[in-house]
C-alpha cells in the first residue's frame, strides 16, 4: 500500500479538480509564500484553495489536521484532497499524513507551485490559474 494515493502532475491536478467537483486543492506554503508568488486560483471552477500550512516557524504544524477539519475535509466519503507546495516535498508529507487520518484519496502535486528544475515548471510555471494571496487563510 502507497502511503497516499498517487502523485500527479500540475496538469493532472486540474483535470481531477474539473472532473471531480467534490475535490478539493489545499496549499500547505506558508502565509509568506502566499503573499510572495501568489496561489492556485480555482475560481473558474467555482472553488477556492485551501490555504493550511503544514509546517510553522517552530517546525511541523501540529494543527494542519484540525485546518483540514475547519475547512470541511473530514474522512467521510471518498472525496478527493490534493496537497500542493512550493516543489512537491512538503505536498508528499501532507498526503501521507491525510492518509494515515483517513482523508482518502489524498494525492501530491508532485511538482509543487513553483517547479522545482527546468523540467518540471510547477503550477505556477504550468500557466494554471493563480491569484494574489489577500491575506485571510
Amino acid at each position: 500500500m502507497s502511503a497516499y494515493e498517487a502523485d500527479l502532475t500540475p496538469a493532472e491536478a486540474w483535470e481531477l479538480l474539473e472532473n471531480h467537483e467534490d475535490a478539493v486543492l489545499v496549499d500547505v506554503r506558508t502565509p509568506g509564500e502566499w503573499s510572495e508568488v501568489g496561489i492556485p486560483d480555482l475560481s473558474a471552477l467555482g472553488r477556492r484553495v485551501v490555504l493550511a500550512p503544514i509546517q510553522t516557524a517552530m517546525g511541523w504544524n501540529s494543527d494542519f489536521l484540525g485546518l483540514l477539519q475547519q475547512a470541511g475535509i473530514s474522512p467521510e466519503g471518498d472525496r478527493p484532497v490534493l496537497f500542493v507546495c512550493r516543489s512537491g516535498g512538503r505536498s508528499a508529507a501532507a498526503a501521507q499524513v491525510a492518509t494515515q487520518a483517513g482523508l482518502t484519496p489524498s494525492y501530491n502535486v508532485t511538482e509543487g507551485y513553483e517547479g522545482h528544475s527546468s523540467a518540471a515548471a510547477g503550477w505556477h510555471g504550468s500557466g494554471l490559474p493563480t491569484t494574489a494571496w489577500e491575506g485571510q487563510a
